[in-house]
């Protein structure tokens, strides 16, 4: 349908350039919502560019101007993004080797009561429901889910250096106990920066002890098994792993298993 009503345009201030960029890939980048959101979008005919209603695939240039319908914009204030304490033996994403999704306890009866949250689950909350990240299946913590592209992109797109979180408890050999007494500085600087992943150096992290067999990582990237892959590399054995916050949204006092909504005044 043709899309009527418009508000205010997205007026993109930058320099020509010659190059173009593919239109749901340009409003991904202004955060105006996921590619996938855009397309269908497009295909309802809820968007325009230079006052002509958007076609599938179309190029646009770094000043173009896009109008969205109050429409789109409605249909993204009701989605949600789902705040979980993953259990262990849950994987983030897909079912695996026989080990069920996170998602699945996305349920009622595991829906914390001191969520504050003036939404009421629905089924079609589940509709698009993904993992904005991954969270290892032995390790718990904070895993977020949403249905809001944009919500997706702050966390994991490709420039996003969202900072998170962990406790992570180690041990060192045959110490169990007092690691930090037995463990060399020298080792400890490596974490902080010095190790490579996939042949890649990593980005520097803030590592500190939080007592003698806690250490507290703060990553700004998420690779596959980091934390664990980096104490490898330094002779630590992570026992336990639990991620506590995600930019500025914290774990909290969410019970293990248990969710809640992103409240309206939460922002990652």
């Amino acid at each position: 349908m043709a899309a009527t009503n418009l508000p205010t345009a997205f007026i993109l201030p930058e320099s020509p350039a010659s190059t173009t960029t593919r239109l749901n890939k340009r409003m991904a980048e202004l955060g105006m919502c996921s590619r996938r959101e855009a397309d269908d979008w497009i295909a309802r005919g809820w968007v325009r560019v230079n006052g002509e209603v958007a076609v599938m695939g179309v190029q646009v240039g770094p000043d173009a101007r896009i109008e969205v319908h109050r429409e789109a914009h409605g249909q993204q204030d009701q989605q949600v993004t789902i705040l979980i304490n993953k259990p262990m033996g849950y994987v983030s994403g897909q079912a695996e080797d026989g080990h069920e999704p996170a998602v699945v306890l996305i349920q009622p009866r595991n829906h914390w009561r001191g969520d504050g949250s003036k939404h009421r689950f629905s089924p079609t909350q589940l509709r698009g429901l993904a993992p904005a990240g991954r969270l290892d299946i032995d390790s718990i913590g904070l895993l977020v889910l949403t249905q809001d592209g944009r919500v997706a992109r702050r966390l994991i797109g490709e420039d996003s250096e969202m900072e998170k979180e962990y406790l992570v408890r180690v041990s060192f050999g045959t110490v169990e106990k007092d690691v930090q007494a037995a463990f060399p500085r020298a080792q400890l600087a490596r974490l902080r920066h010095g190790l490579s992943l996939d042949g890649q150096a990593l980005k520097p992290a803030q590592v500190d002890w939080q007592n003698p067999e806690q250490l507290r990582f703060v990553l700004t990237e998420g690779k596959k098994r980091q934390i664990r892959r980096m104490c490898e590399q330094v002779g630590l054995k992570v026992v336990g792993l639990k991620r506590i916050r995600i930019g500025r949204v914290l774990l909290g006092q969410l019970p293990v298993g248990q969710w809640r909504y992103l409240a309206a005044n939460e922002a990652f």
